[in-house]
């Protein structure tokens, strides 16, 4: 789970701090940099699991032949920022399972779970930009932040037995540390040895210059399980992109078991929960395909039932929804809304998907009405931080961003960024860089770093005029559910919202 990130120089995020709760709802308009955050993300995903250069390469926009690894830099007309700089603070899984292998224990536990990872990276692509290995990590860290910061790091108040459950163990030195030797920047992978085991030394120290990829990447070794399962976490975090087309294929019966990040393998997934589910008298639906086609129905109000066909001739598994009449219809002729329900629902009874998942513009393909029940879908795939992690609770987020004046009245103050840009001059140069900032009276306006943003950069997403969106709370509540509720949001438009 990602607490806090801190990116500077990588696009147009310059100077950027973002703190993270369970669900955040990243609003702005297009063009600000709600993507290139996105982006920052999933190359920090990447740079936990490829080669440097291959991981620019899969930052999006960036994978054409005439593609220059410089246009990842922040850029201010001719000039170009030396290094980018990424500090993410993280909550990881205390333990992980792992195939067993010559060199890696088949469970991995952490020491503590609460870390900070750091990079900086710079060009070293030369004059005409010709090199193998044209950036170059300049500082890598990872290290331990003490449970005492806890309140700190976890500003948005979880509950007592959500943080017990999540926050274990306790470490002083780093895993992963930066020092100057002899003029040389030098990388050190730290040991640190599991279960009460002597730890210090270290298992792999090398050169800056001379690494293509991470130290974070290159960890596979259980005498650094902490290490590991940073990466593992790290490598987690994803872009979900929906498409219908893959949503709407069938699968080999051999097909990957885990929702892809275009929606494909759908049926495999929800196949492996039906068979991994509690037992079930043979008469009757598996318990995840009653629990995913009644969300459905909460949803859509026309499914009923949610089935995997199993075809031994052709061995393809096939989705199948049946509506209020009973009628049968095959995933290819569901609604590209109905398909994202979907697999959003399967994605929430997933308790093996965890870690970050990041969802552009989840209003596509969604009818303006539905748009308050995949607010609650969303946030139900989030952990929940009143409750204890568990299997049915797990450390899992998610994180959107959107330009959908329907979607900012419906969340809730507390989950919601909002993106502009800034003006800024710096060193006599004009430049416009991306801001995220938050609503005051809320859990970040109370940070150090906290950046409030006046009401009238939300005008354009707080019209009453879709009433739709504007019937939840009683104007008797004490404290508001949602943005459109709010009372100095209220002020502004001739307004009440209606009782339930």
């Amino acid at each position: 789970m990602l607490t806090r990130l801190k990116v500077s120089g990588f696009k147009n995020l310059v100077d950027v701090d973002v703190s993270f709760g369970p669900f955040t709802c990243i609003a702005g308009p297009n063009g600000v940099g709600k993507s290139n955050l996105f982006d920052a993300i999933q190359f920090l995903s990447a740079l936990a699991d490829k080669p440097l250069i291959d991981a620019a390469r899969g930052v999006r926009d960036h994978s054409n032949n005439n593609w220059e690894v410089r246009s990842l830099f922040h850029r201010c007309g001719e000039r170009t920022a030396s290094e980018m700089s990424f500090v993410a603070e993280m909550i990881v899984p205390q333990r992980i399972d792992e195939m067993a292998t010559d060199d890696l224990a088949a469970s991995v536990e952490a020491t503590t779970t609460l870390l900070q990872y750091e990079l900086v990276l710079t060009y070293a692509g030369g004059a005409n930009g010709v090199t193998a290995n044209p950036l170059r990590i300049v500082k890598e860290n990872l290290t331990p932040i003490p449970r005492g910061n806890a309140p700190k790091v976890l500003p948005f108040k979880p509950s007592r037995e959500w943080r017990a459950s999540v926050l274990h163990g306790e470490r002083r030195g780093p895993f992963i540390s930066t020092k100057d030797q002899d003029g040389q920047v030098v990388i050190h992978l730290h040991q640190n040895k599991q279960s009460g085991r002597a730890s210090g030394g270290r298992t792999f120290q090398e050169r800056a210059s001379g690494l293509a990829r991470t130290v974070l990447s290159l960890t596979n070794s259980g005498e650094s399980p902490t290490a590991l399962i940073a990466k593992r976490e790290m490598q987690s975090w994803r872009l979900l992109q929906l498409e219908p087309s893959a949503l709407r294929e069938p699968d080999l019966f051999l097909a990957p078991t885990r929702l892809a990040s275009n929606g494909a393998h759908l049926p495999a997934t929800l196949y492996r929960l039906a068979a991994t589910d509690d037992p079930h008298p043979s008469d009757t639906d598996p318990p995840v395909l009653s629990r995913v086609g009644n969300r459905l129905f909460d949803l859509l109000g026309d499914i009923r039932r949610v089935q995997v066909n199993r075809d031994e001739v052709r061995q393809l598994l096939t989705l199948q929804v049946s509506d209020k009449s009973g009628t049968a219809h095959p995933a290819r002729a569901l609604s590209d809304g109905t398909l994202r329900f979907l697999a959003l629902s399967v994605l929430a009874e997933d308790a093996e998907t965890g870690g970050v998942i990041c969802f552009e513009e989840p209003e596509n393909g969604i009818h303006p009405l539905r748009i308050p029940a995949m607010l609650r879908l969303l946030k139900d795939i989030a952990t929940d931080a009143e409750l204890p992690v568990g299997q049915d609770n797990p450390l899992r987020q998610v994180i959107v961003n959107t330009h959908s004046p329907g979607v900012v009245q419906g969340v809730e103050p507390d989950d919601l960024v909002v993106a502009s840009v800034a003006d800024t001059v710096r060193d006599g140069v004009h430049f416009e860089r991306a801001e995220f900032g938050c609503l005051n009276d809320t859990w970040r306006a109370k940070l150090p770093s906290a950046n409030c943003s006046p009401l009238g950069e939300l005008l354009a997403y707080l019209s009453p005029a879709n009433r739709l969106m504007a019937n939840g709370l009683s104007p008797a509540k004490s404290r508001p559910r949602r943005v459109i509720d709010r009372p100095d949001v209220r002020s502004l438009f001739d307004y009440e919202p209606e009782s339930v």
